[in-house]
């Protein structure tokens, strides 16, 4: 049975930002919009806790349960709330489409109930050699937060968003497999002689 969650933004910056998994073993994709950022790269965390009652602040650290080194969302050594980072145009909006292996929305893990939290400046990924790189990746300050809760939605609206983001999966996927056929050298007449054995 799909899963879904939402974290509705609030602070400086606003948003809405959805999280669907398909099953308790699936990759949990995140998708959804920040409005009211600064043009570029902007931290983007799932943090320890949902406690709001001193704003973002009161969130904790990093949602981390197996005590790991901060870094980016592809590294083997990073947080479970490690998601990078996120966008903006000059229309001080990013648009998220993100999809994580690590996260769950359900089990001993969950992220439900937690803290969702973008920042002021751009993670570093644990690479920039800052004295808070390998734990929150020199992002600042904290601009906007919002509570990871579960909610849920008709059969028949279900249906289209696991039919709409089956289609994205397979267009991402068609994507780098050009990319991917793009980046090949084709042959010159040399190779192509060495292949045929003249």
């Amino acid at each position: 049975m799909s899963l879904f969650a939402v974290a509705v933004l609030t602070g400086i910056v606003t948003g809405t930002i959805h999280f669907i998994q398909e099953s308790p073993t699936s990759p949990v994709i995140v998708r959804g919009e920040v409005k009211g950022l600064t043009k570029g790269l902007h931290g983007f965390h799932v943090h320890q806790s949902g406690d709001m009652t001193n704003g973002c602040t009161s969130m904790g650290s990093h949602y981390n349960p197996y005590g790991k080194n901060h870094g980016g969302p592809s590294d083997t050594e990073r947080h479970v709330g490690d998601l990078g980072n996120i966008i903006a145009g000059a229309d001080g909006i990013a648009r998220v489409d993100i999809t994580d292996d690590l996260l769950s929305l359900s089990g001993k893990y969950s992220i439900l109930g937690r803290g969702l939290i973008v920042h002021a400046d751009p993670d570093d990924l644990g690479r920039g050699g800052e004295h808070d790189s390998l734990t929150t990746g020199h992002a600042g300050a904290r601009v906007g937060c919002g509570i990871i809760l579960e909610t849920t939605v008709k059969p028949s609206l279900e249906k289209r968003l696991m039919d709409t983001l089956a289609q994205i999966q397979k267009e991402k996927k068609m994507k780098k497999e050009k990319e991917a056929m793009s980046e090949k050298k084709p042959l010159d007449a040399l190779d192509w002689a060495s292949v045929i054995g003249i």
